[in-house]
């Protein structure tokens, strides 16, 4: 493809609305930033409990740097797994409940090695409508069957799993949807695989930290445990640092260690992240007035919100989106909350479905009470232009 064709393309993208664009952060994530030289509220992060910038966790990423360096040099099978790693992994197991836990560097990267690890092409996945795009790479590059069921749909599901001949069957889905905040039915996912005889592969990205009475995420929510469920949840968001984890039954784990090539052939992530790691899980663990107090804030966003034709969708997570449809409309409310110095991302298709474009508002324990008001202020404002 010639670079014309590339910049026609891009135009077609920007007459859409769909051109996406970087905006570069100044200051530490936090609930208040300075973007491109400028100050602002933001509902941008996935940083649910106000972590990535703790003190605790820079104290204990700097006093890990002193320790393992900063590089881990190499991969976790050659000489890149460090004492700090090996710690965390247990750590991070027995908070979620599980035999075992396996480090990978991103969720992506989890999820394309446990799905290539697991299957091939005889094989099939069954995966949500509305899954996170990784999910579903996954599930093509293992060259096993794709079906994907109707959002929630679990009598669909049902039909397709009992309708399969495959040899292995792997039900995906996340467990709270990145774009719509609700949760999907864990228990009867877990039913229906156990009467097919599949696998459960539940990507707890969002809910990791969240959910659950300390944090644990959501087999803790959901009172579920099962040795046919893989567990996969990352660490950049409600823990505040980075990187991402893989737990279930030891032959899993290491099933995952000989086979996923995404653990394999990386470097290993810097050991210092797994230190401040540590930290984090302390804190989610101890602090439970986080998840109040952001319970505090996604009631009093509900509460305050007025809207007639735009729609906040039902969602008990930090995750509060308010659908407007177009993507025109959806990009110019976004900009004038920017202008009023409010950054809420616009999220346009293929991200969501065409027609559905909405503001995705993620709440934070860092914000106040008074940082939701001046946001529903605002959007009640706008709506009634």
């Amino acid at each position: 493809m010639a670079l014309p064709e590339l910049a026609s393309d891009l135009e077609s993208l920007h007459q859409q609305g769909l051109l996406r664009t970087r905006r570069v952060l100044e200051s530490a994530q936090g609930a208040h930033v300075t973007v491109d030289g400028k100050h602002y509220l933001s509902f941008c992060s996935n940083d649910y409990l106000g972590l990535a910038n703790h003190p605790d966790l820079i104290a204990a990423a700097q006093q890990g740097a002193a320790r393992y360096g900063v590089g881990a040099g190499a991969s976790h099978l050659v000489s890149g797994h460090s004492a700090a790693h090996h710690e965390l992994e247990a750590r991070l197991a027995d908070f979620v409940g599980q035999p075992a836990a396996l480090l990978f560097s991103t969720g992506y990267m989890a999820n394309i090695g446990v799905i290539g690890a697991l299957l091939g092409r005889h094989d099939a996945v069954f995966a949500d409508k509305l899954n996170h795009a990784s999910l579903n790479d996954a599930a093509l590059l293992s060259r096993a069957k794709l079906q994907r069921y109707p959002h929630l749909d679990m009598q669909a599901l049902d039909a397709m799993l009992a309708a399969s001949k495959a040899p292995r069957k792997l039900v995906a889905t996340d467990t709270v949807f990145s774009m719509d905040g609700d949760i999907a039915p864990l228990p009867e996912l877990l039913a229906l695989c156990e009467r097919h005889d599949a696998w459960l592969l539940l990507d707890d990205a969002h809910g990791f930290g969240v959910l659950g009475e300390h944090g644990q995420g959501a087999l803790a929510h959901c009172g579920i445990a099962s040795p046919r469920i893989i567990y996969m949840a990352t660490l950049g968001k409600a823990a505040g640092v980075f990187g991402a984890f893989v737990a279930g039954a030891p032959e899993l784990i290491q099933t995952l260690v000989q086979r996923a090539r995404s653990y394999i052939y990386t470097t290993a992530a810097p050991p210092m992240l797994a230190s401040a790691l540590a930290a984090s899980l302390e804190l989610i663990a101890a602090e439970d007035w986080r998840r109040r107090h952001l319970g505090q804030l996604i009631a009093h966003l509900k509460q305050s919100l007025k809207l007639r034709r735009w729609h906040l969708l039902p969602s008990v997570t930090p995750i509060q989106p308010v659908v407007i449809g177009p993507n025109a409309e959806t990009v110019a409310v976004s900009e004038a909350l920017r202008e009023r110095g409010i950054l809420v991302p616009a999220i346009r298709p293929p991200t969501v479905p065409k027609g559905q474009a909405r503001l995705r508002i993620s709440l934070s324990a860092a914000h106040s009470i008074e940082d939701v008001e001046r946001l529903a202020q605002a959007l009640n404002e706008f709506e009634n232009r």
